[in-house]
């Protein structure tokens, strides 16, 4: 054909057979169901899900967006084989075909069945079903933390077992069981009542934790076998009974607790003893030991009295010791009498020595000398009389020169209030108010008028008498 022929042929814009395609694919495709593995597996921050969808021959691209992945009962991985039901359509921006996921399932059991054993494996790799790990159990906790559904069979079991058993203080941490919201509301409760702190706040700190849920099928329990369950386990610093399901069913959650139970039953059974059991073990063992003591009293009475047939009687033991008691004593009795006569033969002999004329020569000598020493004392006594005296007497004077008395011996009063108080100031004043005035030779009353005194004029000075003139003034 020439080029310059012109062609009937519509011409489309990219743009135009873009959207034909997607509107072909889309009205061609408006809902699939696609059984396949699961390739690379990408969670945006978004919160959408990229996947690919693929078998031995092809892949196909998939997404399944946020509100869709938030509805899933487990998370996507790869390798894990599912079947996805959707819409197929394009994104023209990479002349890209995919899937558009509406909903996601496994494959089956036996796929959930190989992904749990995938998880476990891995779990189990990092040592967090170690018999090590585990810590022991309370055997009488004050404080019970469950962590369940509140409007289940499974609550009300478990508190009606504690009750029978031995009641005690139960706090319910409610959450879902099962769902896509369940895995992050159980590791969400188990995380919180571990930052609950002893003695503080209002909300106890329990001493042991039971997570429990009836029974269902593998997908209804899935959520306990979720990852962030199973690490929240891990890390609890507070002991953790696993009451997953009956008795046949199994969760990762019962590998990482510190103790498995069969049923939620059989937790509350394992969380308290039966109370009535203590008690009739707390009495038996007071028989017991009521018992023993007996025992060992009449035992040890035996035994002194065996002791003491083989002990020596007392005379036997005292007698030798009380008979050297006698001897000694009546040796110390002739010691002294002895002692005292070489001493008084020792003093006859030193008076002996003794001459009466010296004797008395001393005594006369001393005798002067303390007559000396008597007169030179009492002169002594005398010079300091006659000084505290004169102390005495300028005291005196001039206690007398600066007391009050003296001021009213001049001429001077003190007024008195009826309280007794001194009057100082004439503001402490007012008329018709009783007053006494102190004088120097005794006390009068006085009512005050108000009236202020008459003036007192000054006394004229007289003048001098002229002098004669030509005379001087002697002054």
């Amino acid at each position: 054909m020439n080029e310059s022929t012109p062609s009937n042929i519509h011409e489309y814009s990219v743009s135009e057979l873009a959207g034909a395609l997607k509107r072909t694919v889309e009205d061609s495709y408006a809902h699939v169901r696609v059984r396949g593995e699961l390739g690379r597996v990408t969670i945006a921050r978004s919160g959408h899900v990229y996947m690919d969808l693929k078998d031995e021959r092809a892949v196909i691209s998939s997404i399944a967006w946020k509100g869709v992945a938030g509805r899933l009962n487990f998370t996507p991985e790869e390798g894990l084989e599912v079947v996805a039901e959707g819409r197929l359509s394009t994104y023209p921006g990479r002349s890209q075909y995919q899937l558009i996921i509406e909903k996601l399932e496994p494959a089956g059991a036996g796929a959930l069945m190989a992904l749990l054993e995938e998880r476990r494996k891995k779990f189990q790799a990092e040592g967090l079903f170690d018999e090590d790990r585990k810590k022991p159990l309370p055997f009488m906790p004050r404080v019970i933390g469950v962590i369940t559904s509140p409007t289940g069979a499974v609550i009300r079991d478990i508190l009606h077992r504690l009750r029978d058993r031995f009641p005690c203080h139960v706090l319910l941490w409610p959450v879902l069981v099962q769902g896509d919201q369940a895995a992050a509301q159980v590791s969400a409760a188990i995380d919180g009542f571990n930052t609950l702190q002893k003695g503080q706040g209002t909300v106890p700190r329990p001493d042991l934790l039971i997570v429990a849920r009836g029974g269902g099928s593998i997908e209804d329990l899935w959520p306990f076998n979720e990852e962030i369950v199973v690490r929240a386990a891990a890390r609890s610093s507070i002991p953790l009974i696993s009451a997953i399901g009956h008795e046949t069913d199994w969760s990762l959650l019962d590998y990482v607790a510190d103790r498995r139970a069969p049923t939620p039953t059989g937790a509350a059974e394992i969380a308290v003893p039966v109370r009535s059991e203590l008690a009739l073990a707390v009495q038996d063992l007071g028989v017991r030991l009521g018992g023993a003591l007996s025992r060992f009293v009449a035992r040890k009475s035996t035994e002194l009295r065996a002791a003491a047939r083989g002990l020596p009687r007392g005379e036997a033991l005292l007698g030798p010791h009380a008979q050297r008691f006698d001897y000694a004593a009546g040796r110390l009795d002739r010691s002294l009498q002895q002692n005292l006569a070489i001493r008084i033969d020792r003093l006859s002999a030193l008076g002996a020595r003794l001459r009466p004329q010296t004797l008395g020569r001393d005594i006369d000598t001393n005798a002067r000398r303390l007559a000396d020493l008597g007169a030179r004392a009492q002169t002594a006594i005398k010079r300091g009389l006659d000084e505290r005296q004169r102390q005495l007497t300028g005291v005196g004077k001039l206690l007398n020169s600066l007391s009050y008395q003296g001021v009213l011996e001049r001429g001077f009063a003190l007024v008195h209030d009826k309280n007794g108080q001194v009057v100082r100031r004439k503001a402490d004043t007012r008329a018709g108010q009783m007053v006494d005035i102190q004088f120097s030779d005794g006390h009068v009353p006085a009512v005050l008028d108000g009236t202020p005194p008459p003036a007192v004029k000054p006394a004229r000075r007289k003048r001098a008498k002229e002098t004669p003139s030509g005379q001087g003034d002697l002054f």
